[in-house]
């Protein structure tokens, strides 16, 4: 590997602007390498170990053997698996998304990687039809978020859009109703009939911002006890997108 290509993949992998010019990202380990579909996969690169240890599995895979010391420089694990892949961007489209179910999340601001993987996961476990996110969310590229997808990014559309308002309203034209998860809520969770819906959440600590929360056609909330005010957003989306599968009665 030349010092060009590693200088490269460190950029990256450190730098969300790298991976937006280039409309690629960095994703290690077995099984997220494992699961890359096939037409996404550009390079693979492993550890010498690695390759002596898993020699069969790599046969179905093109991969470049590296030097550990170069594999730690461009890994972003503390103790890597020895298997790394280069992968290309998926591109989607609202209204593409909008035509494949009836279960939304719409996400405004979400700054944790571990909240949006865990979302990411969660809403793929529920069915969900696809995740629309504002620009000031994470990038889910970042390394840590791909991770903690565990492949559901692979298979989950989603989309960040500029203006998160008319995506918002191009929604509601498509008779989705959005539910905002909101302290001022009146109405819990699971006393709503849905139909076709998505669930709006906003930013950890801040929540909503009052001009989108007001988009939604109505707010609900999570009941809480003790001095609890509201849940993890990852959490709370969970039980908001399994209550609309139950009442599905969604099974596989």
């Amino acid at each position: 590997m030349t010092n060009k290509r590693i200088k490269e993949l460190i950029a990256l992998k450190e730098k969300a602007k790298v991976r937006k010019d280039t409309k690629t990202y960095i994703v290690e380990g077995m099984k997220m390498c494992g699961e890359v579909p096939s037409d996404l996969l550009l390079e693979t690169y492993v550890t010498e170990e690695f390759a002596a240890q898993h020699s069969e599995w790599l046969k179905s895979f093109d991969h470049e053997v590296v030097e550990d010391r170069i594999f730690d420089r461009i890994s972003d694990t503390k103790t890597p698996q020895g298997i790394l892949c280069v992968v290309k961007q998926k591109d989607y489209e609202l209204d593409d998304i909008l035509k494949a179910g009836d279960l939304y999340v719409i996400l405004e601001d979400i700054q944790d990687p571990g909240n949006l993987g865990t979302i990411m996961r969660t809403a793929e476990g529920a069915g969900a039809a696809g995740v629309i996110m504002s620009k000031g969310c994470v990038d889910i590229y970042n390394p840590k978020t791909i991770r903690s997808t565990m492949g559901s990014a692979y298979r989950v559309p989603f989309l960040y859009v500029d203006d998160l308002k008319t995506a918002i309203e191009k929604i509601r034209s498509c008779e989705i109703e959005v539910f905002a998860a909101h302290l001022n809520g009146k109405t819990y969770y699971d006393d709503i009939n849905y139909r076709r819906a998505a669930f709006l959440i906003g930013n950890e600590g801040n929540g909503l911002r009052e001009e989108t929360a007001a988009l939604a056609d109505k707010y609900i909330k999570i009941p809480m006890s003790g001095q609890v005010e509201s849940l993890n957003a990852a959490v709370s989306t969970a039980i908001l997108m399994y209550e609309f599968r139950r009442q599905r009665g969604v099974v596989d």
